[in-house]
């Protein structure tokens, strides 16, 4: 039996994944457990958590990957001031002490902190380091049920790689192809998160979300002034709007004057119709770049099947062109395609690259991405008691029956079922679920539950042998990462007067059948549910098709923004508690929300930072 530890930490998304034989067998962020969302700390917590999912103690295990190399990071760090000198010296100097102090010396770093986990480690040897960007590439397609593809990874920056493309047959993977810093469509999208006045490495889904309110009128500048693309798709951006190289933001005042508006201070500045159009217009030139390389490496190397990871793999819209242009027969994303995934990734790269040992023969390796801790009906129950609740306990039908009605009957329900989901999106084990078909259910999730901005569109979960019925799409999206269209029949034209109402005016126009779950451009980011990897949530929405003839749910993170997914018992009860939530269904438990003890009601809103 051999075993790997997969570790990414120090920048954002830290998370541990343990492999036992090839095996993934947990996997999880650290920011569930410490609630410090986007958590870069060395995740102790997730350690623990992997460590007691395996059975193992840590000297037991047998090999430790770190998921990027920090002396190559290093090396990026001086070559880049060296060639903006004098320029960014703050920010260099800033840097340079975090960097001599732990970064530069990190496998003794990490191997004192891993010694706090078990006395009896003390073979330092035991510690390897992975290529951040193989990291990625790993993730994407050693769980993948292809036996080659070709593997694009795209994100803000590795070591110095920003994009890479790989090609991946039975346990090989290489990169052929990269482009390298400052050259990123990671950090662009970023900027433009910046300048919009979300925050970086978490409003990025703010800026997609934005979009579709507004109209890409700047994209020709984008193009022409902030860089030049090839027909390959590779580019370069010009560094003189850009601060990220050298200062400690992202634009600077020539990209201010570029586009005739100041970088808008989320706290001050209403979200204008210029900013849903600068958002539109950048979704539209990073949909341009993905095409234009995913067509170009689809004629070059004539391999059917595409593999995606990074933090841009997340675009959900962009890979839903990727699809709707057929320009690959399959397509499969890492659900954890951020750095988060990198840990994962880091083993099954030793696993695979190293230690040279074939795949396993599975169409699903990552288990529907439920590789998080769960927790048995007698646990559940000591600790509601402790927390003072008032619950029902019932048998599996009988659940799913009663909650079935009650989302019939437009109750919000928090869902905490199996085990939790390893990636940014909860996919049924860690939701909050409603009905897709009431008007005002995409309006009071956001503001009475969510407590976040109302244009932010849901998530709908479809039967997987009913898609077709509901959407424009005819292919497995387990993991809430394409986006396609409300079926033509199921939609609601809007009338001309609808059609020139302000942007976010649109939002309470109804424009489907289940508009709770439908864009503004009629669009939806679908998760397709299969009996095989979640068999509950499965029966709930079968059971609530039974009741009202519709086979879809709402589907969103069961989180408040600014607090990461519900990981515990406590988390669960204390987001219901401080939240409009209905009802709470934990395993074979029921609450409801006017059965509990008034004095527990608690003021949630402010407990979590922006996002």
């Amino acid at each position: 039996m051999t075993s790997i530890l997969g570790i990414s930490a120090f920048y954002h998304d830290s998370a541990a994944a343990i492999i036992i034989d090839g095996n993934i067998v947990a996997a999880a962020q650290e920011e569930r457990f410490s609630r410090k969302k986007h958590d870069p700390r060395y995740p102790s917590n997730a350690i623990r958590y992997v460590l007691e999912e395996s059975k193992l103690n840590l000297n037991e295990i047998d090999h430790i990957v770190f998921f990027e190399k920090p002396f190559l990071k290093f090396e990026r760090l001086l070559e880049t001031y060296m060639a903006f000198a004098p320029k960014g010296f703050k920010s260099f100097s800033l840097s340079m002490p975090i960097w001599l102090r732990e970064k530069l010396f990190q496998k003794k770093f990490l191997f004192d902190k891993l010694k706090e986990h078990d006395e009896n480690f003390n073979d330092i040897n035991k510690i390897k380091f992975s290529e951040h960007h193989y990291s990625h590439a790993a993730s994407a397609f050693f769980p993948s049920p292809f036996e080659d593809a070709i593997i694009l990874t795209l994100d803000g920056v590795g070591e110095w790689a920003t994009t890479t493309i790989a090609v991946g047959k039975n346990n090989k993977l290489e990169i052929i192809k990269e482009l390298h810093f400052p050259h990123s469509l990671g950090l662009l999208y970023s900027a433009f998160t910046y300048y919009t006045g979300f925050k970086v490495n978490s409003g990025e889904y703010k800026l997609m979300g934005l979009a579709p309110y507004g109209k890409p009128i700047f994209r020709k500048i984008i193009l022409e002034k902030l860089l030049d693309l090839k027909d390959d798709g590779s580019f370069k951006l010009d560094m003189k709007y850009f601060d990220y190289a050298t200062g400690l933001k992202m634009t600077n005042s020539k990209f201010s004057e570029l586009f005739g508006h100041p970088v808008r201070n989320s706290k001050k500045d209403l979200l204008t119709q210029f900013h849903m159009d600068i958002s539109a217009s950048i979704q539209s030139v990073t949909e341009e770049i993905i095409l234009k390389i995913t067509k170009n490496i689809s004629s070059k190397y004539k391999i059917n099947n595409l593999c995606l990871a990074g933090g841009v793999a997340l675009n959900c819209v962009a890979n839903g062109k990727i699809i709707k242009e057929k320009i690959f027969d399959h397509i499969w994303i890492q659900p954890a395609a951020g750095d988060a995934g990198g840990s994962l990734g880091a083993a099954l790269a030793y696993w695979h690259h190293e230690l040279k040992k074939p795949r396993l023969n599975t169409r699903d390796q990552m288990k529907g991405a439920y590789l998080g801790p769960k927790f048995e009906n007698d646990f559940i129950e000591k600790k509601l008691k402790s927390l003072n609740a008032n619950y029902k306990k019932l048998n599996r039908d009988e659940i799913i029956s009663l909650t079935a009605k009650e989302l019939s009957n437009e109750k919000t329900v928090g869902w905490f079922q199996g085990r939790m989901e390893f990636g940014p999106r909860a996919l049924g084990g860690r939701s909050i679920l409603a009905d897709p078909r009431s008007e005002k259910m995409q309006k009071e999730l956001n503001l009475k539950i969510k407590f976040r901005e109302s244009f932010r569109p849901f998530a709908p979960s479809v039967l997987r042998e009913d898609l077709n019925e509901w959407f424009d799409l005819d292919c497995d999206s387990p993991y809430m990462l394409l986006v396609s269209e409300v079926k033509k029949d199921k939609q609601i034209k809007m009338k001309i007067e609808d059609e020139n109402l302000f942007g976010i005016d649109k939002l309470n126009v109804k424009r489907s059948s289940i508009p709770a779950i439908t864009h503004v451009d009629y669009s939806a980011r679908i998760q397709t549910v299969h009996k095989e990897t979640n068999p509950r949530y499965y029966d709930l929405i079968k059971e609530f098709k039974k009741i009202t003839n519709c086979s879809v749910l709402v589907n969103t993170s069961f989180n408040v923004r600014g607090e990461p997914i519900v990981c515990s018992v406590e988390d669960a009860f204390n987001c219901f508690m401080g939240t409009n939530l209905d009802i709470l269904v934990i395993e074979d438990f029921i609450l409801f929300k006017d059965k509990q003890e008034k004095s527990l009601i608690t003021d949630y809103k402010n407990k979590f930072e922006l996002d």
